[in-house]
């Protein structure tokens, strides 16, 4: 028996309210299925287990707001001991002391696991919290409807699963009723957790930081000629290239790829690169597009449009915000010709790339218009040193004069 938690869906996550379960007591379960959407600071988030067996428990109903690390529910594994009647799993043997020290390091998972007695990243121990008992299961949606209409969801018959409230309960709904007090625009919660965040990051943290200047011909030229021979769909935007380029970088210096944790590197051997997406509505989110170095630059053009197409839309799933190894912001399309990045707690590094622009350039002795792209590298001085930092940054510059190769 395992206690399925409420994860930390980022470092600036103290707790999330749960909306609804997709799975129930009795159902199977493999790695990587979604089993619940949670509310958080950022939007709606999909939140999946990390191991194959049975539902056994739910210990927390739709509409409770949960700090990090408190159990949601229970998992067995099949064929397993079922919870006793009243939600309570059935006692499971104890694991004999050598049994647990034999456990290797090596099968630890690299991202730390939140418990209910360890500390979140954010700082906050996620303590036990009492149940409310007058919580009303509602989406987001409808909770801000709500406010709006002023309808108080308290009068209010659910017909979401689990009697939840829908945004087409509160459109449905009399008006004129005594609303509850409405909850802070969530662009407002999510620059304030966002705040927090990166205050502590630039507290905790000892950054430092390398910048080039990159020559984009070869890479601008690849592009055009390759665009021209793919359909309108199909075609590539410089920021996949930046993505490939980094994330074939780490192969050179792989220090730059994991987290820093228990007072040590731990590297990464996947590289899932954190995408900054900016929110149409304001804020900003960091999802991981996974394994992006064993992908080809199709592959990573269209996951990177479906990531910022959902993480606009509020459909992103809990691994997206939990499992990045480095971070990518690209301000480029804003204007921004250069960026300094602030490192997202565990990761240990932060690559900014600016606007592409033209130049002056000195070529063999005379001074060409060049198009050239400013790059800098955030990082953690306890776990890569300048000199590392330089090679990296030296090597994402080797990759872009060979596009054709990434």
């Amino acid at each position: 028996m395992s206690d399925f938690r409420m994860p930390s869906l980022g470092a600036d996550m103290e707790a999330g309210t749960l909306i609804k379960w997709l799975k129930q007591p009795g159902d199977t379960v493999k790695r990587g299925d979604i089993v619940a959407e949670v509310d958080t600071d950022k939007g709606a988030i999909e939140i999946e287990v990390f191991e194959d067996g049975v539902l056994d428990a739910i210990v927390v109903e739709p509409g409770e707001k949960v700090p990090v690390g408190r159990t949601l529910a229970r998992i067995r594994s099949a064929g397993g001991p079922a919870a006793e009647p009243g939600g309570t799993p059935a006692p499971a043997p104890a694991t004999p002391p050598a049994a647990a020290e034999a456990v290797s390091p090596a099968a630890a998972p690299s991202i730390p696991r939140v418990t209910e007695a360890t500390p979140a990243v954010t700082g906050a121990v996620a303590a036990p919290m009492p149940r409310p008992s007058a919580r009303v299961a509602a989406s987001p949606a409808a909770r801000r409807r709500a406010g709006e209409l002023g309808v108080d969801l308290q009068l209010l018959k659910g017909s979401g699963p689990g009697g939840a409230i829908t945004l087409a309960d509160v459109e449905g709904a009399p008006t004129g009723a005594p609303a509850p007090a409405v909850a802070p625009d969530r662009r407002q919660t999510m620059r304030r957790a966002i705040a927090a965040a990166m205050a502590k990051s630039k507290r905790e943290i000892p950054h430092a930081y390398v910048t080039t200047t990159i020559d984009m011909s070869r890479t601008m030229d690849w592009l055009r000629a390759e665009n021209q021979r793919r359909s309108i769909e199909d075609r590539l935007l410089p920021a996949a290239l930046l993505l490939k380029a980094v994330a074939s970088a780490v192969s050179d210096v792989p220090d730059v790829n994991g987290f820093w944790t228990e007072e040590q590197l731990q590297p990464s051997a996947p590289v899932h690169i954190g995408t900054a997406i900016v929110l149409r509505g304001g804020g900003l989110i960091a999802p991981a597009l996974h394994d992006v170095d064993q992908r080809d630059l199709s592959a990573v053009m269209r996951g990177l449009s479906d990531l910022v197409a959902r993480a606009r839309a509020g459909a992103l799933r809990g691994s997206e915000l939990t499992d990045a190894t480095i971070t990518v912001t690209n301000l480029g399309d804003l204007g921004v010709e250069g960026v300094l990045g602030i490192i997202y707690p565990p990761q240990v590094a932060i690559v900014g790339f600016g606007r592409i622009v033209d130049r002056p350039w000195v070529i063999e002795g005379r001074i060409e218009a060049r198009p050239v792209l400013s790059a800098s590298l955030s990082f953690d001085h306890r776990a890569v040193d300048g000199h590392r930092a330089g090679l990296f940054l030296a090597a994402v510059d080797r990759r872009l004069q060979s596009p054709e190769t990434l």
